[in-house]
């Protein structure tokens, strides 16, 4: 069964109290979809092999991040982003209470803050992957640091002039 999670918006904004239903992608679409970012990834000149190599998923989901920062165009990454969103469904109820979720793709309207989109694409990755990606990159850089703190400091020798 495909794991599944409600999240309600408690941020002060237009999409306050506003809830969505997340579902796991079946597992050929989440290979798929994984095989297609990570080759973005890597014909965008991110090292693959090291963002694996060095931690994992959570390597690849620092490798994401940092690809978006780097050479990958918004046209290639495009209907990647669409397809996470046919795993969200909105959650109307007028009352107030948590509702049950509204067939089909999610409406204009149904969220009006980026902020909201940013939130539930994370949350995605997050069921996706079975971890959280705030704290594993916060392990990463914590770990980084520790590693550039730990080398030995080397200074150029100077020349007499």
């Amino acid at each position: 069964m495909r794991k599944t999670r409600v999240i309600t918006i408690d941020e002060d904004n237009r999409d306050k109290g506003r809830q969505y239903l997340l579902t796991e992608m079946p597992a050929d679409q989440a290979e798929k979809w994984g095989m297609r970012a990570l080759f973005l990834a890597a014909q965008s000149g991110a090292d693959v092999v090291e963002g694996v190599r060095a931690g994992g998923l959570a390597g690849v989901a620092t490798l994401g991040i940092q690809t978006l920062l780097g050479g990958l165009r918004f046209a290639d990454a495009e209907p990647l982003l669409d397809e996470m969103f046919t795993c969200v469904q909105f959650c109307p109820d007028p009352a107030g209470r948590p509702g049950a979720p509204r067939s089909g793709p999610i409406l204009p309207g149904e969220i009006e803050e980026v902020s909201t989109r940013w939130r539930i694409r994370r949350e995605l990755l997050e069921l996706h992957l079975g971890f959280s990606i705030d704290e594993q990159l916060s392990a990463l850089r914590e770990s980084q640091r520790t590693r550039d703190s730990s080398s030995p400091q080397t200074f150029p020798e100077s020349s007499p002039q």
